[in-house]
């Protein structure tokens, strides 16, 4: 009995190792990115935004407001139920042909969750692509909804700016970054994410890191605004080595705002005040939490950053793919809807593919998430 014993331990203690073994193998693979360091960790040390070996917030934000942990918070969601989580059927998308829209007509075209084409100005963009289906490091877990994975990298034109607006699996897609490459001009992300990028095959004259309020304009007419959000970053076990970013887009006749991921905080305000209005401001509205209600806005709080923002429509965002908190997966949808009916900004619905033209002042879109279970 003990022999047997003995050798019982022996093998859990060898499968052991050999699962470390292959975990320790499998964290190397490229996906996960590399930290930065040299130059570009100089650069970063220098940012008023970092400090003690990590960025920070403008304001004090706890990950959890509740007191809990990461393990925590894991563990809740393995064991908390759902109430429909995921929509019962595929959802209705309209796929555009990117490729024969008008580069002169300013659109934006939403893709599911935070991806944005962006066409403004003449000038083509794409915001947070995330053409895999899963967006997770393995592709078993957070699996986009039936019927919204409509568009690939073989779907795009050729792209004068990619943004990234931070270094989480849901917007930064490993395979959908590397295999837009040779069809990017200019990358534009926050402060450390060139370190992925030159990674993933981007040359550094691609690659524009900056820091929040800093200006990127590289064109005559066409200016990139980074900007602060309320967040974090990490992609594996480190946190806040690289920053996270919002964006103003802006040329003679246009303001576009994206906000990333970001909580509620003063920065709305600030940056409304800053920039005198936008004509569409595109914010992040689910997968909120009370536990983590500082890094993610419910839709009541992004309605309220929208009007301070002086933003003339309202256009969801980190909706609508995949299924990141425990609410319903239309509950944004609904929530923002009521906090919108009747005031300004316009709140705009577009499904997934259908084009939002920012000159069509009378363009309407139904309520196309109603009636789905």
């Amino acid at each position: 009995m003990k022999k047997q014993l003995i050798r019982m331990v022996w093998v859990l203690l060898a499968l052991l190792g050999l699962l470390s073994v292959g975990a320790c193998a499998y964290i190397q693979h490229p996906k996960f990115g590399r930290l930065p360091e040299g130059e570009r960790l100089d650069i970063i040390q220098k940012s008023p935004n970092y400090a003690d070996g990590e960025f920070r917030n403008q304001v004090p934000t706890p990950m959890f407001t509740d007191g809990s942990s990461f393990l925590d918070a894991l563990v809740s969601n393995l064991f908390t139920k759902s109430v429909r989580p995921k929509p019962g059927v595929p959802l209705p998308s309209i796929k555009t042909d990117l490729k024969a829209l008008d580069p002169a007509k300013d659109t934006v075209v939403w893709m599911g969750h935070s991806s944005y084409f962006v066409q403004l100005g003449g000038k083509r963009l794409l915001i947070d692509p995330v053409f895999s289906t899963s967006a997770a490091p393995v592709t078993f877990a957070n699996k986009a909804f039936e019927g919204t994975s409509i568009y690939t990298a073989e779907d795009m034109p050729a792209i004068d700016y990619l943004l990234i607006t931070h270094d989480h699996w849901d917007h930064l897609d490993y395979p959908s970054v590397k295999a837009l490459e040779p069809k990017v001009r200019h990358v534009v992300a926050g402060l450390g994410v060139g370190a992925y990028l030159e990674q993933w095959g981007y040359s550094k004259e691609k690659i524009h890191e900056a820091d929040w309020f800093a200006t990127v304009n590289l064109e005559e007419g066409f200016t990139i605004h980074v900007l602060p959000a309320r967040h974090y970053s990490g992609r594996l076990l480190t946190r806040n080595r690289t920053l996270w970013a919002g964006y103003a887009l802006e040329t003679s006749t246009r303001r576009i705002f994206f906000s990333g991921d970001s909580g509620y905080g003063p920065h709305f305000r600030e940056i409304g005040q800053r920039y005198k209005g936008f004509d569409l401001a595109v914010l992040d509205t689910g997968q909120y939490d009370r536990r983590w209600a500082n890094i993610h806005m419910n839709p009541e709080e992004a309605a309220r950053a929208a009007d301070e923002l002086q933003a003339k429509t309202l256009l969801p965002a980190h909706v609508g793919r995949f299924t990141l908190a425990k609410h319903s997966w239309d509950e944004p949808f609904k929530r923002i809807s009521a906090a919108s009916e009747g005031k300004r900004p316009k709140l705009l619905t577009p499904k997934i593919g259908e084009p939002l033209y920012l000159d069509g002042h009378t363009q309407q879109f139904s309520k196309w998430w109603e009636g789905i279970d």
